[in-house]
């Protein structure tokens, strides 16, 4: 079976749900979820600075993350397990601003989400779950930066009813930001 490179442009400017090219035989499988070439004769200008991945228990809400300086437009997805994505168009001057999509990342289905700079960033562990980081920035500690990930103004529907145990947090995602703080201090971003 072979499954061609999709790309798909969501609602929200410069965000893509992507279906990378897979091909399956009696021996296995190959995936390519990258090609620059690809990318760029779609429109797409994504080059690669840095490539990670986050290793996630069942229940860990990873909040709405960005980088307030040199922002990182990022490649994501979810390897093994099962995610529920959350991208937010953070770019003050969008018709999207605020607007918020989610999509379900599976080790099985291989779609990617392509998030863009100005965007926030985060997800729900439905399954023990590695995820894949293609960043077209490095990432920096200093500047990064995040939104509450249950913040009534931003109004993300998660499926917590999907979880039949309890959240995890880190310190760092229990301490971010209301959207109102972010909006205050918007003119760093």
């Amino acid at each position: 079976m072979i499954q061609k490179f999709n790309l798909e442009p969501l609602t929200l400017r410069g965000a893509y749900l992507i279906d990378p090219f897979i091909a399956t035989d009696n021996r296995g499988g190959f995936i390519k979820d990258y090609n620059v070439d690809l990318f760029k004769a779609n429109g797409i200008e994504h080059e690669l600075k840095e490539v990670f991945y986050t290793v996630s228990k069942k229940g860990v809400i990873r909040a709405v993350h960005f980088q307030r300086i040199k922002q990182q437009a990022k490649l994501v997805r979810c390897i093994s397990g099962k995610v529920y994505d959350v991208i937010i168009d953070l770019r003050k001057d969008s018709e999207t601003f605020m607007q918020w999509q989610g999509f379900y990342l599976t080790g099985e289905n291989h779609k990617q989400i392509l998030v863009p700079q100005g965007f926030g960033h985060g997800y729900l562990v439905l399954e023990d779950s590695v995820v894949s980081y293609k960043c077209g920035e490095v990432f920096y500690g200093e500047y990064d930066d995040g939104i509450k990930w249950d913040d009534a103004d931003l109004g993300i529907k998660w499926p917590l009813d999907e979880l039949d145990g309890e959240i995890i947090l880190s310190e760092k995602d229990m301490n971010l930001q209301s959207f109102k703080e972010f909006m205050e201090n918007y003119d760093n971003f």
